[in-house]
């Protein structure tokens, strides 16, 4: 089943503590977006993929993407101040179709299969999302102070790529941009007009890089699948 696929790439990753784009990093000799990109650029069923980056940064995205040969990017837009901002002009450069997918272009280990999962759930549900059930204790915290031991069976945590029929996420996007809401990630745009999301069980691989200890699991995960 044919799907797009939005990639936000203009955020300024603060707890990498870089001093660089996150997706710039290098793993293996590649650079994080490319691993990402490789991913969809493979998928026989990827149409399309829309990249949205800062300005500032879109020519040294052009020059990796025709060093690594990643050639499904059809659009390149800019971002906006929020990832919510960013992930609604991305939207809009998508041709008609069914199915969209929105991806962190800081999770590289995505696998195809799950793709294809959360494709057929968004054709038959109108929105699903991959998550992993929480595997530590939780707790609410104030000043400090532990205030609360959360029951976790019903406590899943949200990966991406979200997926959605492109219409739907296009009216939950339009709707928050002209209501000034900013939501935790995008199928919550979809649950605040009352729509149900599907739940597909993630990949607990399949990790969003975000402080240097990610690299380090990072560059093991690669290393197993080359060993494999």
């Amino acid at each position: 089943m044919l799907y797009q696929v939005v990639i936000p790439a203009a955020g300024q990753g603060k707890r990498m503590k870089a001093g660089m784009n996150k997706l710039l990093i290098e793993l293996q000799h590649q650079p994080v977006i490319i691993h990402t990109l490789k991913v969809f650029e493979q998928d026989d069923d990827c149409r399309g993929i829309i990249m949205v980056v800062n300005e500032a940064e879109r020519p040294l995205f052009v020059e990796l993407l025709k060093k690594f040969g990643i050639k499904k990017v059809i659009s390149i837009v800019s971002g906006g101040i929020e990832r919510q901002h960013s992930v609604y002009n991305g939207l809009q450069a998508v041709k008609e179709g069914e199915i969209v997918l929105i991806h962190d272009g800081a999770r590289p280990f995505i696998r195809l299969e799950k793709i294809h999962e959360l494709v057929k759930e968004a054709q038959e549900h109108g929105a699903a999302i991959p998550a992993v059930p929480m595997k530590d204790t939780v707790k609410k915290v104030r000043n400090g102070m532990a205030e609360e031991t959360v029951e976790r069976s019903s406590l899943w945590a949200v990966q991406t790529p979200q997926a959605f029929r492109v219409s739907l996420v296009l009216e939950a996007h339009k709707r928050a941009q002209e209501e000034g809401y900013i939501g935790t990630d995008d199928a919550s745009l979809v649950e605040r007009m009352g729509k149900k999301v599907k739940i597909v069980e993630g990949d607990y691989r399949n990790i969003k890089l975000t402080t240097p200890d990610d690299l380090l699991f990072a560059e093991a995960i690669l290393s197993l699948k080359e060993a494999r």
